[in-house]
């Protein structure tokens, strides 16, 4: 396994604004009826601050907030038909809820290939508008029939 990173791959920070109607809308998609998504009253009368995010919603924050599939796909220089998403986690270290204005701080952890398979994993820190820490996610991208470029 010999890392692909011959350069380092510099991946721009961006900010996102969490909004309700994004939320709505997320929820909607997934199916999820919880109605702490869907009202603020009820999220309040819940204990939350505003309505809160779902636990996968950092997903909607990279594709609406600048890391989306053809910015991977050109930043990695990737063929986006032989693309696997390989994985997903993340860590929550505070509590993210409508309102608030996250900034992303990407970075290309690791790139090797394997078996003819291209592997990229990609961590993003997230902090809220004070600097604080408040979510850690890590992404596995796999590019199949790759070879080193």
């Amino acid at each position: 396994m010999e890392s692909l990173l011959v350069e380092e791959i510099k991946i721009e920070p961006f900010s996102f604004e969490i909004e309700r109607g994004k939320i709505k809308e997320f929820v909607m998609a997934i199916g999820d009826p919880n109605p702490i998504y869907y009202d603020v009253k009820t999220a309040r009368k819940m204990g939350y601050r505003d309505i809160p995010v779902p636990p996968t919603f950092p997903t909607a924050i990279e594709m609406w907030g600048g890391l989306d599939f053809e910015t991977l796909i050109d930043l990695l220089d990737l063929d986006p038909l032989k693309v696997l998403h390989g994985g997903q986690e993340y860590r929550y270290i505070g509590e993210l809820y409508a309102g608030d204005t996250v900034t992303a701080f990407p970075k290309l952890i690791s790139a090797f290939e394997k078996r003819n398979l291209r592997f990229f994993t990609i961590g993003i820190t997230y902090k809220n508008s004070n600097g604080e820490l408040v979510l850690y996610s890590e992404s596995t991208i796999i590019e199949r029939g790759g070879s080193i470029k």
